[in-house]
């Protein structure tokens, strides 16, 4: 059976997901396989297989064919007190027993920064290429994942924001997007961690040629800018980039994966009651280089 892409919302203004049917994706992928998906991400930018019984392993495989795996670095839990491997990033409210983390613990607090906007590793000199999540147990309801599509936005801005907007550098770092939510507990060493790397306001697809914006709450400033007009800057293009017709919204069912690309989408998490189990698994595919070396 070939693989088949719809369009899932056709009648969306700017933005369309696609559904993909007619594909096994724990089995080995032939190469065709493999450039029918890719064609996707270039022309979706989120992509959503459902019914996919994945463990981490088949998982890992399957989004080895996209590139090299980034390691999850940027998680606020390392060493022994992972849940996960080092290639799996935990998107889950558990500990490393499988247990509920309670309302107050430092995991869970810092990990609301996904229900802001964003871009996966944007905070690292080279970001992510894709993103893809696998859905292992979900709660009863809520928990949903929004994308926006940042070309339409790019688009859409006016023609002397967008040649404004061609030339800037921005600051990006998860002491940025914490802050946002009032989270400052971080440690030394996650301070140099999560030191500000730069990142281009604007990217062009290497296959397509479209731009797009590359925004996050990670980005904190822009260079060579007052720090108060860059944030009120960069506040006016987060809400522009999320009007309703840019935006796709997956309610999630268990066993979805959904795959996206970080260089042209931001995505935020919706809450749920934080008492059900809503465990996530990450793998995500590094960029070959950086957004400064690009613009190069």
């Amino acid at each position: 059976m070939a693989i088949e892409i719809r369009a899932i919302d056709p009648v969306a203004r700017s933005f369309f997901a696609g559904e993909v049917s007619g594909v096994d994706i724990s089995q080995d992928l032939s190469h065709d396989d493999v450039a029918a998906i890719s064609a996707g991400m270039d022309q979706y930018g989120v992509l959503v297989f459902h019914d996919q019984h994945l463990d981490d392993a088949r998982q890992l495989a399957f989004s080895r064919n996209f590139g090299a795996l980034e390691l999850a670095t940027g998680d606020i839990v390392q060493g022994a007190d992972r849940r996960l491997s080092m290639e799996v990033n935990d998107i889950s409210n558990l500990d490393k027993n499988n247990r509920v983390l309670a309302l107050d613990d430092r995991r869970r607090l810092f990990g609301l920064g996904n229900r802001l906007w964003h871009s996966d590793s944007s905070f690292k000199a080279v970001p992510a290429k894709y993103s893809l999540l696998s859905a292992r147990m979900i709660p009863g309801a809520g928990g949903n994942t929004e994308f926006a599509d940042m070309r339409a936005a790019y688009d859409a801005l006016e023609d002397a924001t967008r040649t404004l907007c061609d030339g800037l550098v921005c600051q990006h770092s998860q002491l940025f997007s914490r802050a946002t939510l009032g989270f400052t507990d971080f440690t030394d060493d996650e301070r140099r961690r999560f030191a500000p790397v730069l990142q281009r306001l604007v990217r062009r697809h290497p296959v397509t040629g479209r731009k797009s914006l590359f925004l996050a709450s990670h980005a904190g400033g822009i260079v060579g800018w007052p720090l108060p007009e860059a944030l009120a800057f960069l506040r006016d293009l987060n809400e522009h980039a999320t009007q309703r017709q840019f935006v796709y919204a997956h309610v999630w069912h268990q066993w979805d994966l959904v795959m996206w690309d970080n260089r042209v989408t931001m995505h935020r998490a919706r809450p749920y009651d934080h008492t059900q189990v809503r465990d996530m698994h990450r793998t995500t595919v590094a960029c070959e280089q950086s957004t400064m070396e690009q613009a190069a």
